[in-house]
């Protein structure tokens, strides 16, 4: 059986960080990279993990490319704090490693089974949610990206059948304020690839947003929740293209 390290970025996830380790106790080692947490995490995973290293956070895909090359084992099972490994996934997974792929495949798709202030949502831009979770540590990094990155693979992608369980929601505040965050770094994104901007980026794109997430991809379906997370996904455009613009004026 090939060996695995999981491998879990946390950063003041002390109330996540107990439950995603005990997900994953089926790896060979389990390593956090802790963001210099400041709630607890960093000792708690301390305590649970196989290795802790600490390193200052500037972007989701800087963070897990610099964590990559620590991993021990040639197989990475990465896995964020607010997510799980439910039996069916690690069942599968370790089949995978008990039969390595013996063509060019060098990572796995997994979907996730998406939780929104304590329902799961089935549709609302959600339905078809994955990634690329399960690599070869010398075949895969993540692509240049402040947020939303994915692994560029020196290889095929497979697919896996079983799914992480997802809940990115601790409370209303906490969520606000994470988009806020990717606002931010969205924007830095986009910069070098939006043009002026025009009252389209204010008003059509983000009621284009909340039109496909709620109408098209069916949020009206997933009643409350749904017509929450289109809202918030108006919100995240709109505010994406307002901080482009106080971005690029405090750079005059």
């Amino acid at each position: 059986m090939e060996k695995l390290t999981a491998l879990i970025p946390a950063g003041n996830e002390i109330t996540n960080i107990e439950g995603v380790i005990s997900s994953v106790d089926f790896a060979n080692e389990i390593l956090v990279i802790d963001s210099y947490s400041t709630d607890g995490t960093y000792q708690k995973a301390k305590a649970l993990a196989d290795n802790v290293l600490r390193r200052a956070y500037d972007c989701s895909a800087s963070q897990k490319n610099w964590a990559i090359p620590q991993a021990k084992h040639e197989w990475i099972l990465l896995v964020d704090a607010d997510e799980r490994v439910t039996p069916e996934l690690k069942e599968e997974i370790c089949n995978i490693l008990k039969n390595p792929p013996q063509d060019n495949t060098v990572a796995y798709w997994i979907g996730r089974k998406n939780h929104f202030m304590g329902k799961h949502v089935k549709y609302s831009g959600m339905r078809n949610d994955k990634v690329i979770r399960l690599f070869k540590r010398d075949k895969c990094k993540y692509e240049n990206k402040f947020v939303h990155a994915e692994i560029i693979a020196d290889g095929q992608v497979g697919k896996l059948e079983n799914k992480f369980y997802h809940n990115t929601y601790k409370s209303m505040d906490e969520f606000i304020a994470k988009m806020n965050r990717y606002a931010w770094l969205q924007a830095k994104d986009y910069d070098k690839k939006t043009g002026k901007i025009t009252p389209y980026h204010y008003v059509v794109k983000p009621s284009w947003g909340f039109f496909k997430h709620y109408v098209l991809q069916l949020g009206f379906l997933d009643g409350l929740v749904g017509l929450t997370l289109s809202y918030i996904r108006f919100y995240s455009i709109y505010s994406r293209y307002i901080k482009l613009m106080l971005l690029r004026k405090n750079a005059k």
